[in-house]
C-alpha cells in the first residue's frame, strides 16, 4: 500500500505517570514518512526536556516542538494545538493525547480509512490501563465498563456519531472546512463539536476497533473525584437526553437505596441481584470485549464506583462550573466555556 505522510500533533502539559513511553511510542511507529509535533504553553513547562530528548534521538525531522504562551483559547488542549499547527509539514494530522500509550501498527490502523473520500474523520477506541491506587482503579472501571462500551453500542446502532479526541485522525483540508481549531476553542467537548461539525458537511465518521491504552494517571481522591464529575458533564453537554436517561440504569444505587429503606431479606435480595447482573455485564465487557485482566482484577470495587456515579449524575445535572487541570470554568448549555473571573 502506498501510505500518505501524517503528522503526528501531541499536545502536552507537564509530567504524566509514563509520559516517556507515551511520548516515545508515538514517535516509533511502523510507517514510511511522519512527523510528531509536541505542543506546550510556556517554556518552563517541566515536560519540555524529555520531547528534546526525544528530538535529539529521533531527529529534527520526525520530531518538531512548539512552544506557544498565547492565551488563544480557553480549551487548554485547543491552545496547545494551535501552537503546533504551524509546525505540521502534512495534510492528515492524527491527534494523540499525552497519556495515550501507541502499538507500533497505530498510524496504519488509524489513517487506512481516510483513503475513502467520504471519511471526514477517523477515531480508535482506547483502553485505560495501569492504574495503581484504588481510586486510579474506579476511573479505569468508568472508562473501560462504563464509557467505551457505550460508545461502541452508539456506534453499532447508529444513535449517536462519536468523536473521540485522544485519537483522531482527519485532513487538513477537512479541518479548515470547519473553521480550523480556532472555532472549537471555547467548547468543553472540543472533540465532539469538531465531530458534529464535519458530520454537517456531509462527511461521515469511522471508528476503527484498534485499542490504544490511556494511562490513568490521579494524583489524589480528589483529582479522581473532579475528573469523574468531569465525565458525566461531558455527556450532560453533548447528548442531555442519554445523560437523563442514564439514571434509570444505575441499578446499584437505587437497590442500596431500597434495601436501606426495607430492611429486610426482600431488599437485600434485590441489592445482591442488582450487584451480581452488573458485576456479570460488566465482566462480559471487560473481559471479552476488552481483554482487560486489569479490569476484571478491579472488579470488586464496581459498587462503589457505581453508588458514587449516582452523585457525579446528580452533581453534573446541577453545577454550572467544570474544573479541568486545575482550572475552573463556567459552562454554558451550548457547551462553551468561560474562565472563572
Amino acid at each position: 500500500a502506498s501510505w500518505p505522510p501524517v503528522t503526528i500533533l501531541k499536545p502536552v502539559c507537564g509530567l504524566e505517570k509514563n509520559l516517556r513511553e507515551n511520548l516515545r511510542s508515538a514517535c516509533a511507529q511502523d510507517y514510511p514518512e511522519y512527523q510528531v509535533v509536541f505542543s506546550v504553553q510556556a517554556p518552563d513547562d517541566p515536560a519540555l526536556p524529555l520531547v528534546r530528548e526525544l528530538q535529539r534521538e529521533f531527529g529534527a525531522q520526525r520530531v518538531s516542538i512548539a512552544v506557544d504562551d498565547r492565551q488563544t483559547a480557553p480549551n487548554g488542549k485547543i491552545k496547545n494545538l494551535l501552537g503546533g499547527f504551524p509546525y505540521a509539514r502534512y495534510d492528515i494530522f492524527v491527534i494523540s493525547d499525552s497519556d495515550v500509550l501507541l502499538r507500533p501498527d497505530y498510524l496504519k490502523a488509524i489513517v487506512a480509512p481516510l483513503d475513502d473520500s467520504n471519511v471526514g474523520y477517523v477515531c480508535t477506541l482506547y483502553k485505560a490501563s495501569r492504574a495503581g491506587t484504588w481510586f486510579e482503579k474506579l476511573e479505569l472501571l468508568t472508562i473501560n465498563a462504563d464509557v467505551m462500551s457505550n460508545i461502541v453500542f452508539a456506534h453499532v446502532s447508529g444513535v449517536s456519531k462519536v468523536c473521540l479526541g485522544g485519537s483522531t485522525a482527519l485532513h487538513r483540508s477537512t479541518l479548515k472546512d470547519i473553521g480550523g481549531f480556532e472555532a472549537l476553542g471555547d467548547y468543553l467537548v472540543e472533540d465532539y463539536e469538531m465531530g458534529q461539525r464535519i458530520l454537517k458537511t456531509g462527511k461521515k465518521n469511522a471508528l476503527v476497533f484498534h485499542l490504544v491504552d490511556t494511562i490513568v494517571d490521579l494524583k489524589t481522591v480528589r483529582q479522581w473525584w473532579t475528573h469523574q464529575l468531569y465525565w458525566d458533564q461531558n455527556i450532560r453537554v453533548v447528548e442531555p437526553v442519554a445523560f437523563f436517561g442514564t439514571v434509570v440504569v444505575r441499578a446499584i444505587p437505587f437497590a442500596l437505596i431500597f434495601a436501606a429503606l426495607r430492611l429486610d431479606a426482600v431488599g437485600l435480595a434485590v441489592l445482591g441481584g442488582a450487584v451480581m447482573i452488573r458485576m456479570a455485564t460488566a465482566a462480559g465487557i471487560l473481559g471479552w470485549g476488552f481483554k482487560d485482566w486489569e479490569g476484571i482484577k478491579s472488579l470488586a470495587l464496581l459498587p462503589i464506583r457505581d453508588a458514587a456515579g449516582l452523585v457525579f449524575w446528580v452533581l453534573a445535572f446541577t453545577k454550572r462550573t467544570v474544573i479541568w487541570r486545575g482550572v475552573e470554568f463556567i459552562l454554558h448549555r451550548d457547551g462553551r466555556m468561560v474562565p472563572l473571573p
